[in-house]
């Protein structure tokens, strides 16, 4: 079983569990830097993204994973792309640590930071292939895709809502930089697609 397919099915079993079968699960896993920095819950930074708010949340999030996560996966190889997952985890939870520290009505769920950091590793080998969005009948080059949705998370971060835009930013900025500096010839590939070599 591939790696992407087995943290997808973690997403869900746990997912499902916390907001349907195990009442205090979700309060447990959800990551809240208030209790964090106060009684060393550091678990949270990985425990918090693999619970979703809804069933939406879940899906959407598994839904990206389930399109950009096998090709990335067979391309840079299946430890590589768990390395990249996990730690597109903790590293996408740390502006949200800093940030709500002292905020004890701050929380936050999701595996989005770590999906951020396996769509942005694809968007880095695959520049030029299409992503489709809903409603438009058009393939819009992945990087273009990349750059318009860094720019809208930008700009939505400076707002307060329910979205963790900080840790989308953080995760996608991780996955770009995890492929250049732990995945061998990642500059190599990156200068062919271009057709510099």
């Amino acid at each position: 079983m591939s790696a992407t397919l087995t943290l997808i099915a973690a997403n869900a079993v746990v997912s499902l569990l916390a907001l349907y079968a195990i009442p205090g699960l979700f309060d447990k896993a959800m990551l809240k830097p208030y209790r964090v920095v106060r009684e060393n819950s550091w678990y949270e930074l990985i425990s918090s993204g693999f619970i979703h708010a809804g069933m939406g949340h879940l899906f959407l999030n598994m839904f990206t994973l389930f399109f950009f996560g096998p090709v990335l996966e067979n391309t840079i190889g299946q430890t590589q792309f768990i390395m990249l997952y996990f730690s597109g985890l903790l590293i996408s939870s740390v502006p949200s640590v800093i940030r709500h520290k002292e905020n004890p009505d701050f929380a936050t769920v999701g595996a989005s930071g770590a999906v951020e950091s396996v769509l942005f590793g694809f968007i880095l080998l695959f520049p030029f292939e299409p992503i489709y969005i809903m409603l438009v009948p058009i393939g819009i080059p992945s990087f273009v895709f990349g750059a318009c949705f860094l720019g809208y998370s930008f700009y939505a971060s400076k707002k307060e809502g329910k979205i963790n835009h900080e840790a989308h930013i953080a995760g996608a900025i991780w996955g770009v930089l995890y492929l250049l500096v732990f995945v061998p010839n990642t500059i190599d590939h990156i200068l062919t697609v271009l057709g510099l070599i």
